[in-house]
């Protein structure tokens, strides 16, 4: 991993797989060095439902859901990847940013050894506190650093290397996932690809990385991801991703719940789900549900709004928020979030003003092959990749 990043120019048919908490997604795109990315096949595969959620299975119902995805791909017939590449979403990774501080009387120079030295420091820290904290784990690592900002006696800097300072402050995006988990992936993935250099990254610094750039005007955001099991809100500050935090509550809570109130089938709840939000369930049905959905709603909330709070340190919540969901429940998450009614009116200077990444906010960020199924995760994934991963 380097700090600097890479410059090396690509044109070539590239492999993303997105890893989510409720289904997992693969893409065929062409990485261009100049212009955008097209994508020429797009393939998503649902994870597996269970009733009670078991990490162990969990994890298992998401390889053999990978695999699937990966055979898939490699049948269409789209041709070989020369590069491939993994987008995890949570509960597959933790990550930080971290700050690192530096000051000394007399000046000192700041240079790659210096700079590889604080890091590894900061990496093995966090390293340690996740192994901590994820004990069930057996075995930690890195999977991606990006460094957010580097000032030198306060002031940023671009090209930092080589310059004399007496305080430095670097802040760093680290992110980490099991041993086990990434070879499990790998070994997946090597059923269908060749596998050996396969590049992990977060879905949260795809997406922060790719609404930064695509609405250039917002440095103050909010990015919140509900997936399967896990909610994320991420915190931006000045196009610095400052703070993440996250809940066990995504959209298969409500299915859970609803079947286990109605003790009905989980399958019988999603179409229960689906039909309230859509205004297509009948008059009996609706005083069943609605009273049960405004529950979780209002629980949804809570916990939104305590996460809010823990966030917001004494500093105000920017209200602009980049939502990503599952397009089904957009509208239906972007109303609840809209009618959250505290933090929107005493942490924020204004109401919180959703807007929901789904395929159409992206313009001509990307182009596609015909018929190719628009994955709003894909998109963002490829994007990502394009212009920061070649």
């Amino acid at each position: 991993m380097s700090i600097l990043g890479s410059t090396k120019n690509t044109n070539e048919i590239t492999l993303v797989f997105d890893i989510g908490s409720s289904s997992v997604g693969g893409a065929i795109f062409y990485m261009r060095s100049e212009g955008e990315p097209e994508m020429i096949y797009s393939y998503r595969e649902s994870i597996p439902l269970e009733r009670k959620l078991s990490f162990e299975k969990f994890f298992d119902l998401t390889l053999k859901s990978l695999e699937t995805v990966a055979q898939k791909i490699s049948l269409s017939g789209v041709g070989a990847p020369k590069k491939i590449f993994c987008v995890l979403s949570s509960p597959w990774y933790a990550s930080q940013t971290r700050s690192i501080v530096l000051k000394k009387n007399i000046p000192f120079v700041f240079d790659q050894k210096l700079a590889d030295d604080l890091i590894q420091k900061e990496i093995l820290a966090f390293t340690e506190e996740c192994q901590n904290k994820y004990s069930n784990i057996e075995k930690i690592s890195p999977i991606e650093l990006k460094n957010m900002l580097i000032t030198l006696n306060g002031y940023p800097t671009e090209k930092p290397l080589d310059q004399k300072t007496t305080e430095l402050e670097m802040k760093i995006f680290v992110s980490m996932t099991g041993e086990k988990v990434l070879s499990q992936i790998k070994e997946a993935i090597g059923k269908h690809f060749y596998s050996k250099n396969i590049r992990f990254s977060s879905f949260v610094m795809a997406s922060f990385a790719v609404a930064r750039d695509t609405f250039s005007h917002q440095d103050n955001f909010l990015l919140i991801d509900i997936g399967g099991e896990v909610t994320d809100i991420s915190m931006i500050k000045k196009d610095i991703l400052s703070s993440s935090i996250s809940f066990p509550l995504g959209k298969n809570f409500l299915i859970r719940e609803v079947a286990g109130i109605l003790d009905c089938h989980l399958d019988e709840a999603k179409s229960y789900i689906s039909l309230y939000k859509d205004g297509h369930i009948g008059d009996e049905s609706l005083k069943k549900i609605e009273p049960i959905i405004n529950k979780l709603k209002l629980e949804w909330l809570t916990k939104f709004q305590e996460c809010l709070v823990n966030l917001s340190n004494d500093i105000s919540i920017p209200s602009t928020i980049f939502l990503t969901v599952d397009e089904k429940l957009s509208e239906f998450f972007t109303e609840t979030i809209k009618s959250e009614q505290f933090n929107q009116y005493t942490l924020t200077e204004s109401k919180f003003n959703v807007i929901y990444l789904g395929p159409e906010a992206f313009g001509s960020a990307i182009v596609f092959r015909e018929n190719v199924e628009r994955d709003a995760f894909l998109i963002i994934d490829s994007i990502y990749i394009n212009r920061f991963l070649k």
